[in-house]
């Protein structure tokens, strides 16, 4: 399959991103071709961790300001706790997961990455899968929530989703596949 002409945005906070759930789908991405651009709210770098301990800066590509839905094929919500909380709390933030949602684009969500699906509203009448401790969060939201490695929900926007680190091969291969 041909990747070379998609663009995959990642969303994240300044800190508290669990690496594997950025590092690997981000790899994933860019292996087989397509250009992954990191946004954040602010320009300069972002601190991932391993679990709670710090682990890898990334560069920041885009700050939300700067960042538009209709210059990206698809977007990546990585995970972790503080990253989660940190993105729902940036309207910009939450206007740009909108603004894929309502062009009809695909999501791909990890663990705690999905706080600003539920922050932008679009969880409604979904079935999806994340970190265990946001199964109430979804319900509350109107969605249906699963047990499962990952999830295909092929609503108004196609949304993959997945509930932890150990679930990224399943999640890197709907990711993929979501952005053929």
């Amino acid at each position: 399959m041909a990747y070379d002409d998609k663009r995959v945005a990642f969303l994240v906070g300044p800190e508290g991103i669990e690496q594997a759930e950025l590092a690997e789908p981000w790899k994933a991405v860019t292996d087989a071709g397509a250009s992954a651009k990191l946004i954040s709210k602010d320009s300069g770098t972002v601190q991932a961790f391993n679990h709670l301990t710090p682990a890898d800066e990334f560069p920041v590509d885009l700050t939300l300001d700067a960042a538009s839905a209709d210059d990206f094929d698809a977007l990546v919500l990585p995970g972790g706790v503080a990253n989660g909380d940190q993105v729902r709390t940036f309207p910009g933030a939450v206007a740009l997961v909108k603004a894929f949602a309502d062009a009809g684009k695909p999501i791909a969500v990890i663990c705690h990455g999905g706080w600003v699906l539920i922050e932008a509203g679009v969880v409604g009448g979904r079935t999806l899968t994340s970190w265990p401790s946001l199964q109430t969060d979804y319900r509350n939201a109107g969605a249906t929530w699963v047990d499962e490695e990952v999830r295909v929900d092929s609503g108004p926007f196609t949304l993959v989703s997945s509930r932890k680190p150990d679930d990224l091969p399943a999640f890197n291969r709907e990711l993929l596949k979501l952005i053929a």
